[in-house]
């Protein structure tokens, strides 16, 4: 098993269908691709030569958030092959993503919801929960929050820069959070 990291233009057409696939498996009717302004980076657990088992996208921008300006990146897309699951070849494609986010120079903090039943899938890659914590995507003008009707969803980040609260994740919990993605991808 290997991981590879692409910038999403420049994943390798093979390796793009494959993912494609396994995302359209997994949410059928969503367009696939990312929105180019969020510097998606597209990282793969390859079985084989080729062979794409799991896939995610880590997407990257700005928030504000209680006056202060955050370097923000998120997991989408996190999927695994059918034939592989229960293997914890997810588990460890989001554990390297977390290891890649920690790295200097990078992100403030990594952001992102997840269905309820997920959250402790995450939680063992190395996540804790936000509680309370609400993600408001999309954009300031058709937002949509994680606590929409119909939605079932946590919060999970991690602190990776330098910041001034000694708990940085005390500045988030029970808040809403203005990520505003955009139109693309409205709730990373």
């Amino acid at each position: 098993m290997t991981i590879a990291t692409y910038a999403e233009a420049d994943l390798p057409p093979a390796l793009a269908a494959q993912a494609a696939a396994l995302e359209a498996r997994a949410w059928p009717g969503a367009a696939p691709g990312h929105d180019p302004a969020l510097a998606p980076r597209t990282m793969l657990l390859l079985d084989a030569p080729g062979a794409v088992a799991a896939a995610l996208t880590l997407l990257h921008k700005e928030i504000r958030h209680a006056g202060r300006t955050y370097r923000a990146a998120g997991l989408s897309a996190v999927v695994t092959r059918e034939d592989v699951r229960g293997r914890g070849h997810g588990g460890r494609l989001v554990a390297a993503a977390r290891s890649a986010l920690a790295l200097r120079p990078g992100p403030d903090l990594a952001l992102f919801s997840c269905d309820r039943g997920l959250a402790a899938f995450y939680e063992a890659a190395g996540f804790r929960r936000l509680p309370g914590a609400v993600l408001v995507g999309g954009t300031p003008q058709d937002p949509l929050a994680t606590d929409a009707p119909g939605f079932d969803k946590v919060v999970l980040a991690d602190f990776f820069g330098p910041t001034h609260e000694a708990d940085p994740a005390a500045a988030f919990a029970g808040t809403r959070i203005g990520l505003y993605p955009g139109t693309v991808d409205r709730l990373w």
